[in-house]
């Protein structure tokens, strides 16, 4: 499991000109979610990721959480971040976790974060989404599970 970590002044979610989720300062996060990971991952990466300090304290240092600043988590799938482009110019999505097992993992990743943190927003799960967004820095980094 891997999430790409965009930090914005704000960013929301778009499925047919309807937004289905918007926050304002805090984390994009994209998820996606690969073959062979479980349930048992999410909470840790969970916690990596509200625990994460990329906000600035009061001397400009990134030394904040998202939690610590009150800021929203916005949660969108992604399973292109499972991209193979070693080889030709066609990426390769085998490593992507099958779309009903990406959905699950998706689903119990957003649930665990409704129930740790009071501003979450998402995505639509399948859908042809556009994301507008105010990068805050750029911070951009990924997280990942660990690989065994």
């Amino acid at each position: 499991m891997q999430i790409l970590i965009q930090r914005v002044a704000r960013a929301r979610v778009l499925v047919h000109g309807s937004e289905t989720g918007a926050i304002g300062h805090g984390l994009l996060a994209l998820l996606c979610a690969e073959r062979g990971d479980t349930e048992a991952l999410c909470p840790r990466l969970l916690q990596r990721l509200l625990g994460l300090r990329v906000f600035a304290d009061d001397a400009g240092r990134m030394n904040r959480s998202v939690q610590d600043v009150g800021g929203g988590v916005l949660i969108v799938s992604q399973f292109t971040l499972a991209a193979d482009t070693t080889s030709g110019r066609r990426p390769s999505f085998s490593a992507a976790a099958p779309p009903e097992e990406g959905k699950r993992l998706y689903e119990h990743f957003v649930a665990l974060a409704r129930a740790a943190h009071p501003c979450v927003a998402t995505g639509e799960f399948g859908a042809d989404m556009q994301i507008e967004l105010l990068a805050d820095g750029p911070v951009t980094m990924t997280l990942r599970t660990p690989t065994e």
